[in-house]
């Protein structure tokens, strides 16, 4: 998954949440990122036809943009859920973000056969908690 990728999740998941367009700095929060970036990258995707941008209002996916932040975001999923569920890592919500830049379609698609996603994916994944519903791992303090 590439920084691309990372936007349109967050984008998409910010939109579910508030349900209507993401927020500049809602998204800087969520990425850790300045104001600048996201504005940067939100015209890129723009360009790119998977953003509809509009100013003081927020960022908005296209249908296109959609079915990108869906896979981005079952990626993440299948990623947190390995690391939650099989390697119960405590801190498998950091080490998900760190491992989604780097981890590819082939890696994932392997990871899914020992997870067992459910179809529902990504679905699953709860804005208000930052992770999957369906973690067997107990979340004590969500990341925002």
């Amino acid at each position: 998954m590439n920084t691309a990728d990372q936007y349109l999740k967050a984008i998409y998941v910010v939109q579910r949440a508030e349900n209507g367009p993401a927020a500049t700095g809602t998204l800087a929060d969520r990425l850790e990122v300045s104001p600048a970036s996201v504005n940067e990258m939100v015209g890129k995707l723009a360009d790119r036809g998977l953003v509809d941008h509009e100013k003081y209002k927020g960022a908005s996916l296209t249908d296109e943009g959609i079915v990108r932040a869906r896979e981005a975001l079952q990626t993440y999923c299948i990623i947190e859920r390995f690391l939650a569920n099989v390697l119960e890592v405590e801190e498998f919500q950091a080490e998900a973000r760190e491992l989604e830049s780097v981890i590819d379609e082939t890696v994932a698609d392997r990871l899914d056969t020992i997870i067992d996603r459910r179809s529902d994916c990504p679905e699953c994944f709860d804005p208000e908690s930052d992770a999957c519903e369906h973690l067997d791992f107990c979340i004590e303090n969500p990341a925002n």
